[in-house]
């Protein structure tokens, strides 16, 4: 990254120790805000310590996940999306793409599309990996057609798959070859 690039607050980079407590709070809030988004609740992670947030980012030593941030002009932390590699032996060319969000107010200005790039881009870097794999809340048009336009693709529909207040909800499964690109 360029100096100016660091220097740009309207930026997407990977959110390091110091962004923790902003990460969470924009994944707390994504979490109450969209609850059939994501398969876990606010009640879930709310009461975890900071230090658990600190090591989804990825900056420890173990790099078994990394998250990327969209930053507004502000310099406010506003979008984010992980990545999680996996680390069995006989799974190790896949990486899932999880916890994509972008706050209401950044909307529609390119961050979720970056966000997506940024983690594929990681993923590419990572010479194990063949495939990055995500699941979307069937229904969800918005962020299935994001997706499909960052290049994955469908490859099942899992019904029944989480339960948000009573209602029973599908996630469609979709991944992206990541030799398409490299």
């Amino acid at each position: 990254m360029s100096a100016s690039e660091e220097n740009d607050h309207n930026a997407v980079r990977r959110l390091a120790a110091a962004d923790a407590a902003a990460y969470r709070d924009l994944m707390l809030d994504a979490y109450a805000t969209h609850p059939s988004a994501f398969t876990t609740t606010v009640e879930e992670r709310a009461g975890l310590p900071l230090r658990w947030w600190d090591e989804r980012l990825g900056a420890g030593t173990s790099e078994a996940s990394v998250v990327y941030g969209a930053f507004d002009d502000t310099g406010m932390l506003v979008g984010a999306a992980g990545l999680s590699l996996e680390t069995r032996q006989r799974a190790r060319h896949k990486a899932t793409l999880f916890g994509m969000t972008v706050a209401a107010s950044a909307r529609r200005a390119g961050f979720g599309r970056r966000l997506v790039f940024a983690v594929l881009a990681h993923a590419r870097a990572v010479e194990r990996l063949r495939l990055v794999q995500l699941t979307v809340t069937e229904g969800n048009r918005t962020a299935q057609a994001l997706y499909e336009r960052c290049g994955f693709q469908v490859f099942g529909v899992e019904p029944l798959a989480i339960a948000v207040d009573d209602e029973l909800l599908a996630k469609v499964h979709m991944w992206c070859d990541l030799d398409i690109g490299r």
